[in-house]
C-alpha cells in the first residue's frame, strides 16, 4: 500500500504520524512525507513570476526539511519504507496533486478541526482533500 502522509509543525500531523503507524504493516506499505509551505494568503503571485516560486519562503524550508526528516526516522525505525518531499505552494493543490501523480492509495492527514470565522478565512485542507482526492483520505482527529 502507498500513503500520503500530508504533515505540518503540529499535533494534528503527530497524531496522523502515529495514527498511520499502529494501524498499517510496515511491511507492506511504503510511506511518502509531504510536507506543504505555504506563502501567505496575502502573498499573490506576480504575472512575470513562475508559478510556485516564492524566494521569500527560502527561511522556512530548513525547518519544513527538519520536520519531515524527524517523522520519517521515526516511520523508518518502526519498519516503514519512507520517503519524504517539502515542496513550496497551496497545500490543497500540492497534496492533491502529489498523490494522484505518485498513485497513492491512501492520503492520511489531521483535522485542526477549524470551526467558524476562523474555518471560513483559513479555509480546511483536510476537507478539500477528502473532497477531491482520487484515492481514499483519512483524517485524523485529536481530541479538544
Amino acid at each position: 500500500m502507498k500513503i500520503l502522509l500530508a504533515i505540518d509543525d503540529s499535533k494534528f500531523s503527530e497524531a496522523a504520524a502515529k495514527t498511520l503507524a499502529a494501524q498499517f504493516r510496515p511491511e507492506d506499505t511504503e510511506v511518502r512525507i509531504l510536507h506543504v509551505v505555504e506563502p501567505p494568503i496575502a502573498m499573490l503571485e506576480p504575472p512575470q513570476m513562475s508559478p510556485g516560486y516564492y524566494p521569500e519562503l527560502e527561511d522556512r524550508l530548513p525547518q519544513a526539511r527538519e520536520l519531515v526528516d524527524q517523522v520519517a526516522k521515526t516511520l523508518s525505525s518502526a519498519g516503514f519504507r519512507v520517503t519524504t518531499s517539502v515542496v513550496t505552494g497551496d497545500a490543497r493543490s500540492v497534496i492533491l496533486d502529489d498523490a494522484a501523480e505518485w498513485h497513492a492509495d491512501l492520503i492520511a492527514l489531521g483535522s485542526h478541526g477549524r470551526r467558524g470565522l476562523r474555518r471560513f478565512f483559513l479555509g480546511s485542507v483536510s476537507d478539500a482533500v477528502a473532497r477531491h482526492a482520487s484515492c481514499s483520505v483519512q483524517i485524523v482527529r485529536t481530541p479538544s
